[in-house]
């Protein structure tokens, strides 16, 4: 490939925009906006990956308080130059089918699903990213052994930076953003 598509190059020197997102029908389907530089997750999910998201998608719906939406793979807001995409959220923006993204300032909860395409900036990039748009609460998800095992944060309004509250093995128990109990193995299990 000698040259780039068109639909590639920025339409501005200082790069892309939140709402240029939506004008990319030829972008790859899992597109995230960083700093105003377009990022492709490219690679194959694994079938733990889609599992672990569809299940624990389900168990936040049987949870979460009746204002709240759960989504999964829509598309955050976190300002201007960047929207980012978690693998699953829990949102106050009631539900309109033409959404194609959330203001983060409805989020209540990220979890992001670490896989190794996406590990760096799952545990750093999203990690800050997240905290300065003033999210409050963010849940990383690696696997260990075929296992969840579920990193927690919450905001430290303060500061917006996060600050980790217990990392989760077989069961997670928590109280905000609203009561979950979870029983984590059984999320992959078939």
């Amino acid at each position: 490939m000698d040259s780039l598509p068109d639909w590639m190059t920025p339409p501005r020197p200082e790069g892309w925009y939140a709402e240029d997102l939506d004008h990319l029908p030829e972008a790859p389907r899992r597109t995230e906006l960083l700093d105003g530089a377009l990022v492709f997750m490219l690679l194959p999910q694994t079938s733990w990956h889609s599992r672990l998201g569809t299940a624990l998608t389900a168990a936040l719906e049987r949870h979460a308080p009746g204002d709240c939406e759960v989504a999964q793979r829509m598309t955050v807001r976190l300002d201007e130059r960047n929207r980012l995409e978690p693998d699953v959220l829990v949102t106050t923006t009631p539900y309109d089918p033409g959404l194609t993204w959330f203001p983060a300032e409805d989020i209540r909860l990220v979890v992001e699903v670490v896989s190794p395409e996406s590990a760096h900036r799952d545990r750093t990039v999203k990690l800050r990213k997240y905290a300065e748009a003033g999210i409050p609460h963010y849940w990383r998800i690696e696997e260990e052994d075929g296992s969840p095992v579920v990193h927690v944060y919450e905001l430290d309004e303060p500061t917006r930076a996060y600050v980790p509250t217990g990392i989760f093995r077989n069961t997670l128990h928590r109280t905000v953003p609203f009561e979950i109990d979870l029983d984590l193995d059984k999320l992959v299990s078939p």
